[in-house]
């Protein structure tokens, strides 16, 4: 059976007010939803009008220590002068509990859209990346973990075997492709790089803009290779995504030295992702929410579609790696 706490089912709205309440914060404005399939935050006003985020941790994901180390290095780069929402102290406390729940509150802070295609912003994202990642390799994660094949890939492919969403009749064929897709990564992977701590998820979701980048969202954050944390901001087709990655890194050396070995590592970290979200949609399934926003995943024409999705993602990997311009 479901722990019914992995699942929010015994986080009610009384009990979240109880849990800021004990820290001081009276909510006055009732508390709004956002967007948070892993975790459940929620943004409110007290009543002093000023706004916050509260951020409630799924159970049996992070561990204390782990969730401290993320607010470790947001601290730090808050320090560094980076924009990012880190959590605020309470009682010289970042990480609190209630009823067994793990929290955190954060200051709200707005901002619009990141424009994924605008080559000043990216050049702005790239020069805070280099700072991130200034500060990420003075010291390493000890109990969050690396970047690697067994977590994205080998995990992934025991839970796709052993879970009864994927169709029977479809199943040898997904796991095919999918056995496909890890030989292929796993010829590609290296480790020639240094590994820092990262963002760990740095797509344009988790950037906002407010006379400059705002970066939010460290939950993901791991040790590993600088370049996944530049990978998912490129778009377009490969000309498109080699100017944007020349903006980037330009941008990324006034602060921090690239390596370009890492380049031939995009399209395997690519691949990873894709393995790996997947899994986490079947590992997630038994939270009402990932059925609800997720109903194709029980269909059919869903998995022949990632069969076909994992097998492009194959002759990708046979492809020359995205390079930089020779007079770069």
């Amino acid at each position: 059976m479901t722990d019914k706490a992995f699942t929010f089912q015994t986080l009610h709205p009384d009990m979240i007010m109880d849990a800021l309440f004990e820290q001081g914060i009276r909510v006055d404005s009732g508390l709004t939803a956002l967007n948070s399939y892993e975790n459940r935050v929620y943004q409110f006003q007290d009543e002093d009008r000023k706004r916050y985020v509260v951020k409630f941790y799924r159970p049996q994901r992070w561990s204390a220590e782990q969730i401290g180390e993320e607010h470790q290095f947001a601290l730090e780069l808050l320090q560094d002068e980076v924009p990012l929402a880190a959590p605020l102290r309470f009682h010289g406390e970042t990480l609190l509990t209630h009823q067994g729940y793990y929290f955190a509150v954060f200051p709200s802070l707005g901002g619009r859209q990141y424009e994924a295609d605008n080559l000043d912003q990216m050049e702005w994202v790239g020069r805070y990346l280099g700072r991130i990642h200034q500060c990420g390799r003075r010291m390493r994660f000890q109990h969050r973990p690396d970047i690697s094949t067994q977590e994205y890939l080998i995990e992934p492919r025991q839970v796709f075997e052993q879970h009864a969403l994927i169709p029977a009749s479809l199943k040898a064929t997904f796991l095919s492709a999918t056995d496909k897709l890890i030989e292929a990564v796993t010829a590609q992977w290296h480790t020639r790089f240094e590994s820092l701590r990262l963002h760990g998820d740095c797509h344009p979701g988790n950037i906002l803009w407010r006379d400059g980048p705002l970066f939010v969202d460290l939950d993901d954050a791991r040790n590993g290779p600088a370049i996944q944390d530049l990978w998912m901001l490129l778009n377009g087709d490969k000309a498109e995504q080699r100017m944007q990655l020349e903006t980037i890194i330009e941008a990324y050396e006034e602060f921090m030295p690239f390596n370009l070995n890492e380049l031939s590592l995009i399209e395997p970290l690519r691949a990873m992702r894709m393995v790996y979200y997947l899994a986490w949609l079947l590992r997630r399934w038994d939270d009402p929410a990932f059925p609800r926003s997720f109903p194709w995943l029980a269909e059919e024409d869903y998995w022949r579609r990632q069969t076909a999705i994992f097998t492009e993602q194959v002759r990708v990997l046979g492809e020359p790696p995205l390079q930089l311009t020779p007079m770069y």
